[in-house]
């Protein structure tokens, strides 16, 4: 089972080391699977602010997950500095609550089934995470009592994720202990101020699909969590984010109901 450790945080540390010095078992990453750009509807942060803040507190790997899109993700991954590996993510929301992504290169259109939105990562050869499983305030699987059975099909749970308050957390981490599954710490960063204020710490080089797979069965989480202050950015940048026409990625049924409105 992962361990929480209460170690400072990691700017506190200095740098890990990038993967390409992943030689010899003593090696570790720190690696945070949860975090956002303005390329989604609630954050304001440049893909590049982002990756530069992320280098600088010392992370090894990063997933940029943008709500139901991977633009910024890509971004971020050209704008990576040395030493830092971004993967391409995204937040997707399905129809029975929100999925992560993880190691995928074409968007997964929101709106479809838990299993069918997995099914399709799968296809890409890609990795799937359960993000905040029990928060009350967010599109989250596991409130529907009924997901429980999608656990064997899932790589990890969040077992700790830096914005979700309330007992959620503690679920989420007694979820992945009985089902057998790796439960990660993350910090669903919406601004740069976030970025790494929680992650996992693991062994060896999780810069591809089966790295991380292999990485997860011995992992340490870092808990941290987002002032706030920080949080109050979130609805303003939903509001600003508005104003610029940049919502929510439509799923296609909406579409097709806004267009039979007309």
């Amino acid at each position: 089972m992962a361990a929480l450790s209460g170690d400072p945080p990691i700017a506190h540390r200095g740098p890990g080391r990038s993967s390409a010095d992943a030689t010899g078992p003593r090696f570790r990453s720190f690696i945070d699977l949860h975090c956002h750009t303005r390329f989604s509807f609630d954050s304001l942060a440049s893909p590049r602010s982002i990756v530069r803040a992320a280098a600088a507190r010392g992370l090894t790997h990063l997933a940029i997950t943008d709500h139901d899109r991977i633009e910024g993700a890509l971004e971020a991954r050209d704008e990576a500095p040395e030493g830092l590996v971004v993967i391409v993510g995204e937040e997707i929301r399905t129809a029975d609550g929100d999925l992560i992504a993880a190691f995928i290169e074409r968007a997964i259109e929101p709106g479809m089934s838990a299993t069918e939105t997995i099914a399709a990562v799968r296809e890409q050869g890609g990795l799937v995470g359960i993000p905040h499983p029990f928060d009350r305030f967010r599109g989250s699987l596991l409130r529907d009592t009924r997901m429980a059975s999608l656990a064997p099909l899932v790589d990890w749970v969040e077992a700790y994720n830096a914005r979700l308050l309330g007992g959620g957390n503690q679920q989420a981490a007694d979820f992945a202990a009985a089902n057998g599954l790796p439960g990660i710490a993350v910090s669903d960063a919406h601004s740069v101020l976030e970025v790494g204020v929680a992650y996992t710490a693991l062994p060896g080089d999780p810069s591809t699909p089966a790295g991380l797979l292999a990485a997860l069965s011995g992992i340490e989480l870092i808990p941290g969590r987002a002032s706030v202050v920080v949080r109050v950015l979130t609805p303003v940048a939903k509001v600003i984010q508005r104003a610029r026409g940049n919502g929510r990625v439509a799923r296609p049924r909406d579409a097709a109901g806004s267009a039979g409105a007309r």
